[in-house]
């Protein structure tokens, strides 16, 4: 069978990136949690961060001090569904472009493999990179709408994780990662000519970790 490959983001895609970001945000500008919407714009312009140096500022302070990229709380199902598609046959690639502070690499590089451990996230490779359309992946998913353009204009598959910054956009979108899940099995079983949705013999999603551990104590 043809191997299939996702692309998939992380930040606002599997991580919430909004939640972590704001948390640290409000400690830097003294204000509260409540004062900085969710439904924010890509560059955040509700959120007033001139008044603490700007994005690039906090943004590497998030990664660098608070270890933001270790600590961000999972988008709900997103283990679960990554476990299901791979058991399918279907190879996950991660795609981010954390290497964006600099003199900040390691740390960003660390955390986000720790991440996606303590996390339970199934993935075959990852790619630190920015330019996304450069990595071979028949379908992707992304929350940027650069990145959305960027894919789309290079001819590539690209889902839109629903985020309040993209919704400009048309084109195949998907609310959460049930709605992800079931477009990217579609995709798979068209291309190769049918999916497995589950392995014989294999728990299905991320808690047959805790049960093979269990199992090994």
């Amino acid at each position: 069978m043809e191997q299939f490959v996702f692309g998939v983001d992380l930040d606002g895609v599997c991580g919430d990136y909004t939640t972590a970001f704001r948390t640290i945000v409000a400690r830097e500008l003294g204000v509260a949690e409540d004062d900085l919407p969710t439904e924010r714009s890509w560059d955040f312009n509700e959120w007033n961060l001139e008044a603490a140096g700007g994005f690039e500022r906090l943004h590497a302070l998030a990664v660098t001090e608070h270890h933001m990229f270790a600590d961000m709380p999972p988008i709900e199902g997103v283990a679960d569904a990554l476990w299901r598609l791979s058991d399918a046959g279907i190879w996950i690639r991660v795609i981010t472009h954390r290497l964006y502070v600099n003199w900040g690499h390691a740390t960003s590089v660390a955390d986000t493999v720790m991440w996606l451990d303590n996390n339970r996230i199934p993935y075959r490779d990852i790619c630190f990179l920015g330019n996304k359309p450069d990595v071979g992946a028949n379908v992707y998913v992304d929350d940027g709408p650069h990145n959305i353009t960027a894919l789309r204009g290079a001819g590539h598959e690209a889902i839109i994780f629903d985020q309040p910054y993209n919704r400009h956009l048309s084109g195949l979108r998907a609310a959460d990662w049930a709605e992800v899940e079931e477009i990217v099995m579609e995709m798979a079983a068209d291309r190769t000519g049918g999916m497995q949705p589950q392995l014989p013999g294999v728990d299905a999603g991320s808690a047959r970790l805790d049960r093979r551990r269990d199992g090994d104590d």
